[in-house]
């Protein structure tokens, strides 16, 4: 089973990003809607939506979302396929929240991850703005990423 389509992988994006059925307005200023769906960017089909999802509008979107985002890395990034599950996860998640060109940002945490140096890419994720941004998201998946564990208890802080 591919990472993206993984029932744990799922269960961590929706658990990080909620779920608002109504298009709302994120911290980053983007309209968004269901699990952390980017609407300026990739709107939905039939013009600009600004109704309701429903459960399953969101679910299939969410689900859709993290195959786009697994296919970007697998252009850009494609050594990550070669890591555990939960380090897949790991990567798929900070793509889905930061998008993959945010991600590749991350230059020194994805240096280690090719060297299979996870001590330093846990390190390298904490030391980051994203860090304080995301909270615990960012120490779940630190952790996960160091330990190649899955984490499935959040750890303290909100993200």
């Amino acid at each position: 089973m591919d990472i993206e389509q993984h029932p744990k992988t799922l269960e961590q994006l929706r658990r990080h990003e909620g779920l608002r059925l109504a298009p709302y307005r994120c911290p980053a200023g983007f309209l968004t809607v269901g699990y952390g769906h980017n609407l300026d960017a990739d709107p939905l089909p039939g013009a600009a939506r600004k109704s309701a999802l429903t459960e399953g509008e969101a679910e299939a979107l969410l689900q859709r979302d993290a195959a786009a985002c697994a296919a970007a890395l697998d252009a850009v990034f494609p050594v990550w396929r070669s890591l555990s599950e939960a380090r897949q996860a790991v990567l798929l998640n900070m793509a889905f929240n930061l998008g993959v060109q945010g991600l590749l940002r991350f230059t020194r945490t994805l240096e280690a991850v090719k060297r299979g140096d996870f001590e330093t890419a846990s390190r390298e994720m904490l030391d980051s703005k994203w860090r304080r941004d995301v909270k615990g998201r960012a120490l779940e998946l630190a952790e996960q990423m160091r330990t190649g564990c899955w984490q499935t208890v959040p750890q303290s802080g909100k993200g």
